[in-house]
């Protein structure tokens, strides 16, 4: 259900610590960071939309939860242009993307991000005064800075009970150090201040989304490391280079050097996290995923 919610962090999170151990980590396009960016921050709304549907349809308000997936629907037919899949995207590779933007998309998702404020406008006047909703998220699952940090919470959860923490601004990833965000945080520890934070959230991610469109520019996106990286499709099918170049790297694997490494990013519930071991050989020794928000 996870990988579902939010595929494109989990792909990310773990294409980031193979680059690092790769030593790769400088070489990724500019493009390809930007396009990395775009898509994090459309997949944190998709999440946030499906929380904020399902708790309001948990408490009755079914409106709410037709409006939010009103929305999601959108960006998966993004999704759907992009990656060719709507639920399980597997987009990023190591080194940059599998396939560029289809042409003309990146004015449809800035469409989107102008239009998603007035759609949370929209959640917030049914449910941020409604009496019901209060009385049913405040002082509700109260959770303490102490408590959180000692439970190893973390995202929206954690940012909630007043602990000003997100792996964009503090360990920053793909270029985030780029962009101008706020943190959402909210020190009232309960149900109705993580309810803030995440609207909070999905208007920071749409400001986001219009940073990154402004940055996009013409550029490869993969980088030129042709001992780990996959060609280009059209090299595949076009040249008879490409298509070894291919069936090298896929039939035997690439063999970083000895090592581990850990690498955790922001995902929409919380710091998702990859640890890898490797011993020399195509496979890692071991893996280990650190899932998102309480572990």
């Amino acid at each position: 259900l996870l990988y579902s919610l939010a595929p494109m962090h989990d792909n990310l999170g773990y294409m980031l610590p193979v680059q690092k151990l790769l030593g790769i980590e400088d070489q990724i396009p500019e493009r390809a960071q930007v396009v990395r960016v775009l898509l994090a921050e459309l997949t944190r709304i998709k999440s946030h939309l499906v929380w904020l549907a399902c708790h309001a349809l948990d408490i009755g308000a079914m409106t709410v939860f037709i409006y939010c997936f009103r929305e999601r629907e959108e960006i998966m037919n993004f999704y759907e242009q992009i990656s060719g899949a709507r639920m399980t995207s597997n987009y990023f590779r190591v080194g940059g993307l599998s396939a560029d933007l289809p042409t003309g998309i990146e004015q449809k998702i800035r469409k989107f991000a102008e239009d998603m404020p007035g759609h949370i406008d929209t959640y917030e006047g049914l449910l941020t005064g409604n009496k019901i909703w209060q009385k049913r998220i405040m002082d509700v699952g109260v959770i303490s800075a102490e408590d959180a940090i000692d439970l190893g919470v973390t995202g929206p959860s954690l940012r909630g009970s007043g602990v000003d923490w997100d792996l964009r601004r503090d360990q920053p990833y793909s270029g985030y150090e780029n962009y101008d965000f706020e943190v959402a945080v909210d020190d009232g520890c309960d149900t109705w201040a993580r309810y803030q934070v995440r609207l909070k959230e999905m208007r920071e991610s749409c400001k986001l989304i219009h940073q990154a469109v402004d940055k996009l520019s013409p550029g490869p996106i993969l980088a030129d490391v042709p001992k780990v990286v996959l060609p280009p499709k059209k090299d595949v099918v076009n040249t008879i280079e490409g298509l070894i170049h291919h069936f090298k790297i896929i039939s035997e694997g690439f063999k970083p050097e000895p090592g581990e490494v850990y690498v955790g990013v922001e995902n929409p519930k919380g710091e998702v996290g990859f640890y890898l071991v490797s011993d020399g050989s195509p496979r890692p020794y071991r893996m280990k995923i650190r899932p998102a928000s309480f572990i």
